[in-house]
C-alpha cells in the first residue's frame, strides 16, 4: 500500500497510505473471521474525512477494542472496501477482481453461464453465502445500510461492464436468476422422540454449538428430527459427542449445498416443483431441503458425486 501511494503521487495523483492502526476498523474477537458492528462502521477513518489526497487503505485487517489485530477472513479486502465506502458515504463501491462480475452459475461447470448485469442486495447475499466466491458475504451489509451500489469489475478486462448490486428488487423474465453451490459440506442429522412437544430442546442443541463455536448454515426441522450443515472446526466433534447424551445423530460428509436464487421467485407458484422434477429427471437424490425467509431462494443438499449433474440440469432447465 505505501508503494502504491508513492506511485500514484509520482504520476500526478497526490496520495497517502493510511496505516492499519489508523483505520479504526474495530471488530469483534472472532479472530480470522472478524466482523465490524454497525455502530463501529460510523467511526472508521473519522479523522480522515477532510483529507484532500487519494487514500490508499490496506485491506483484510482490523483490531479489537483493546488493540489486538484481527483479520476479516477470506476476501476480507472486499469487506474493507465496503466498510470504508460506507464510512465515507461514497456514491459507489467498486470491487476489482479477476472475473467480469457475477455469473448465473459457476463457469467451470457451465461455461456459457450468463453474466448478471444487475442483482439486488438480497440476491447477492444469498449467492455469496452459498459459494459464489466472487464476493465476501459480509461485503453487502455496510453497503445495504447506506444504500450504496456495489459494482464488481475485472482488473484484467476493465472495459467489461461487470455486475451492479443495488437495493431495488429487480425482477427479470427469468424467475430463477442464478445458482450457487458449495461442495464438501458435512450434514448432521439429529433424532429424538424427546423433541416431541418439548420446550427448550432446540435451545439445548444450539447452546452446545455456540459453546464449541460450531456454525450452522442450512437447517431443516420436523417434530422429532433436525438436519443441518455444520462447519469443520477443531471442537466440532466434542460438540457432537455432547449431543449423544440426549439424542441419536448421524454425520454425513461429502454433501454439496445448492442454492437457487431469484427475485422472481417471490409469490411465483410452481418453482419448487420445477426444480425438484428437474433433479428427479436427472437422477439426483435430494438429501435435505430448506427455504429462506426471504422467499428468493431454495436451498438443498445433494451428494458431492451428483452435484455437477444437478447444477447443469438446473441451469439448462430453469435459467438458460
Amino acid at each position: 500500500s505505501p508503494i502504491v501511494a508513492e506511485v500514484l503521487s509520482a504520476k500526478g495523483t497526490p496520495a497517502i497510505c493510511v496505516d492499519v492502526d489508523e483505520l479504526d476498523i474495530i471488530t469483534d474477537e472472532k479472530f480470522q473471521d472478524a466482523t465490524v458492528t454497525a455502530e463501529n462502521e460510523t467511526k472508521i477513518l473519522g479523522k480522515f474525512r477532510d483529507e484532500k489526497k487519494t487514500m490508499v487503505v490496506p485491506g483484510f485487517a482490523g483490531h479489537t477494542a483493546d488493540g489486538r489485530v484481527t483479520t476479516l477472513g477470506r476476501g476480507g479486502s472486499d469487506y474493507t472496501a465496503a466498510l470504508v465506502g460506507s464510512g465515507f458515504d461514497v456514491e459507489e463501491i467498486q470491487i476489482w477482481t479477476d472475473v467480469s462480475g457475477m455469473r448465473s452459475a459457476d463457469p467451470r461447470l457451465v461455461p456459457d453461464a450468463e453474466r448478471l448485469d444487475v442483482i439486488s442486495f438480497d440476491e447477492a447475499k444469498e449467492l455469496a453465502a452459498f459459494g459464489a466466491r466472487v464476493l465476501h458475504p459480509k461485503t453487502i451489509e455496510p453497503a445495504m445500510r447506506k444504500n450504496i451500489p456495489v459494482v464488481i469489475l475485472n482488473s484484467f478486462r476493465p472495459e467489461d461492464e461487470g455486475t451492479t448490486i443495488r437495493a431495488e428488487h429487480i425482477k427479470q423474465n427469468k424467475v430463477i436468476k442464478a445458482i450457487a453451490h458449495q461442495k464438501g459440506v458435512d450434514m448432521l442429522s439429529i433424532e429424538s422422540t424427546r423433541m416431541l412437544g418439548a420446550s427448550g430442546y432446540m435451545a439445548r442443541i444450539f447452546t452446545i454449538f455456540a459453546k464449541y463455536g460450531v456454525d450452522i448454515e442450512v437447517m431443516a426441522t420436523t417434530e422429532v428430527s433436525i438436519s443441518m450443515t455444520v462447519n469443520k472446526n477443531k471442537k466440532r466433534d466434542k460438540a457432537i459427542k455432547k449431543l449423544g447424551a440426549f439424542s441419536n445423530f448421524t454425520l454425513e460428509p461429502g454433501q454439496t449445498v445448492i442454492c437457487i436464487v431469484g427475485e422472481g421467485m417471490r409469490h411465483t407458484p410452481g418453482v419448487s416443483g420445477r426444480v425438484f422434477s428437474t433433479l428427479g429427471t436427472a437422477g439426483v437424490n435430494v438429501e435435505m431441503i430448506a427455504q429462506g425467509g426471504s422467499e428468493i431462494n431454495i436451498t438443498f443438499l445433494v451428494d458431492d458425486k451428483d452435484a455437477d449433474r444437478a447444477i447443469k440440469a438446473l441451469y439448462y432447465a430453469c435459467i438458460s
